[in-house]
């Protein structure tokens, strides 16, 4: 009897399948992906435009508005050219190394997202709870230092991702990822060798940002809601309450996506495969598409500016 080694060292390239059962229809889903995409980078695109051109919302809370739509603008931009590659010019390959940059990207940028969301939530827990220090804390330099912050904190602890798997995962079992885009765990699976400690530092950097930042996310509106509803006027209440409308649909949006794609990802083994690829495309394109939306209906001076853009009449 011989002993085949059939496993691939250090594979030069991987092969993306895109949407493992539903081949012979993924030239179809990919028009509504398309679709959202065109939609969510027009979307953003605008809140950016409107946001720079427009001096009195250069406030903290459209500052970050406009990093979040920065930021769903490179998230959406990672993933979905090489998706409709794959689903409609049949161009599944990709090279290893930059399947491991995809990777690193987009989970750099979903946690850079989370931080956003965490850097909203604490301004509008300081302009609610304390707003007459709400101008003296939130200055233009802590903006650009909560900036650079959330964004080196996801590049540092992402980063050793790509490490472990290049430096601990030589022999692969297949080149062929059941995935639609590179994903960390769709690629750690791959490997011939064993993989607890990329799994274990996987779940370490998704629990120590999403679970961090959720937790104090969720303490700060604890705080407003108790601020808001000890106010005496009920207009007031009703005023306060208002501005945090948007930002809890796009919390609820972002973080109730991440929970039940993560865990059907790792704990729905009786779910078919199609349906947790599925849940991680929609992960990764609702918010970018939802977000401009969302904050455009609910924010007057937001929905003021773009009805200027596109209902203004020309006086001549």
């Amino acid at each position: 009897m011989f002993n085949l080694n059939v496993t691939v060292f250090m594979p030069s390239v991987l092969t993306l399948i895109g949407i493992p059962g539903l081949e012979s229809v993924q030239f179809w889903i990919g028009i509504p992906f398309c679709a959202m995409y065109i939609t969510a980078l027009f979307g953003n695109s605008l809140l950016l435009v409107i946001i720079k051109s427009e001096r009195s919302l250069h406030e903290p809370m459209y500052l970050f508005l406009a990093m979040l739509g920065a930021t769903d603008i490179a998230l959406s931009t990672c993933i979905l050219p090489k998706m409709l590659g794959i689903f409609w010019f049949h161009l599944p390959k990709i090279y290893f190394d930059a399947c491991l940059f995809q990777m690193w990207l987009i989970h750099t940028f979903q946690c850079i997202e989370s931080g956003i969301l965490l850097a909203m939530a604490l301004d509008r827990y300081v302009a609610i709870c304390d707003p007459l220090r709400h101008a003296t804390i939130f200055t233009h330099q802590l903006l650009t230092q909560i900036g650079v912050g959330v964004t080196l904190r996801a590049a540092l602890l992402v980063a050793p991702c790509l490490i472990l798997i290049k430096c601990r995962l030589k022999h692969y079992r297949t080149t062929v990822v059941s995935h639609s885009y590179c994903e960390h765990m769709a690629i750690v699976k791959l490997a011939a060798e064993d993989i607890r400690i990329n799994k274990i530092y996987g779940l370490f950097v998704a629990f120590t940002i999403l679970g961090f930042d959720i937790v104090f996310i969720t303490l700060s509106y604890i705080q407003i809601f108790l601020t808001v509803f000890s106010l005496p006027q009920r207009e007031a209440r009703f005023k306060a309450f208002n501005t945090c409308i948007a930002h809890i649909c796009v919390f609820l949006e972002f973080y109730l996506l991440a929970f039940f794609s993560f865990f059907t990802h790792r704990f729905g083994f009786h779910i078919p495969p199609y349906i947790h690829i599925l849940l991680s495309n929609l992960y990764l394109l609702v918010p970018p598409l939802l977000n401009p939306i969302v904050y455009g209906v609910k924010t007057k001076q937001i929905r003021d500016r773009v009805s200027k853009i596109f209902y203004s009449k020309d006086p001549s």
